[in-house]
């Protein structure tokens, strides 16, 4: 078997599963890869971000956002083999299983590695960046090697998504000191726990997230993958960031209209 075999091979989700996916709009699951996979995207991915990467800032020297990671994006187009994790129908079915919907196309990848000594990444949620008309989005995010709680793995709100303060937000220390105190007056739980290998978790667009700092002093490497419904339509954008991402990650698509650029693959479902 080579190290890629498992990512187009089914993996079943409990009705269980599911529910709580639907109560908490985030779910964490285990052994969606193998060991020999994760090692062999770890030094792919790795190599590529080493390659990609252009900030030369000092991290002290960097603002909230620039120390929480470091940050690429679409690493399909850079290499075909990384294309070949993000296509993963392995993945994709279980995007497309939790939001319930026949299938799902690709919004855009990124690479997200928080270095040693890395800063938090404050609490956001990531549909306010995003010009989509509907709340059918999720993500897959992927650490590339065992992430205990001392690499800052992500924390999310559980049920956060119901709350309507703080969507229009962006990554900021004022995102976080704001949602923060909102969140202390609500009965969402808080979940911080540390993510083993192998194990990916899912979040929608609007429930809150955040990760906390790196305190090792190795870098924590997590690949993302972000679906919508592969019938996703293109919305008025209501803030610059929307704008920025419909010209970017979504060129010639038309307001109203379905999302069908070649950036936007289907990855699942026909």
């Amino acid at each position: 078997m080579v190290a890629t075999d498992i990512l187009n091979q089914h993996y079943s989700l409990s009705q269980e599963q599911i529910d709580f996916y639907n109560q908490y709009r985030y779910i964490k699951l285990k052994d969606v890869l193998d060991e020999e996979t994760l090692n062999y995207y770890n030094v792919i991915i790795s190599n590529k971000v080493d390659e990609l990467n252009d900030v030369e800032t000092p991290l002290e020297d960097r603002n909230t956002y620039g120390k929480a990671f470091l940050q690429l994006f679409n690493l399909w187009q850079q290499d075909e083999i990384i294309k070949e994790l993000i296509f993963s129908k392995r993945i994709a079915k279980i995007a497309a299983d939790l939001m319930d919907v026949e299938g799902v196309r690709l919004y855009h990848d990124q690479a997200l590695f928080k270095e040693a000594g890395g800063g938090i990444t404050p609490w956001h949620a990531d549909q306010h960046y995003w010009p989509l008309a509907t709340d059918k989005t999720i993500t897959a995010w992927i650490p590339l090697q065992k992430t205990p709680l001392e690499m800052g793995p992500l924390e999310f709100s559980a049920g956060s998504h119901q709350i309507l303060h703080g969507r229009d937000l962006s990554i900021s220390d004022d995102s976080e000191a704001q949602i923060e105190k909102r969140l202390k007056v609500t009965d969402y739980k808080h979940v911080i726990e540390p993510f083993d290998a192998g194990e990916i978790s899912f979040h929608s667009g609007w429930v809150f997230h955040r990760a906390g700092t790196n305190t090792t002093n190795h870098i924590r490497k997590v690949m993302t993958i972000i679906y919508m419904d592969k019938n996703m339509r293109l919305k008025e954008p209501s803030n610059d960031g929307q704008q920025n991402d419909w010209e970017t990650w979504c060129p010639g698509a038309k307001i109203g209209e379905v999302i069908n650029t070649p950036l936007n693959p289907v990855l699942y479902g026909n």
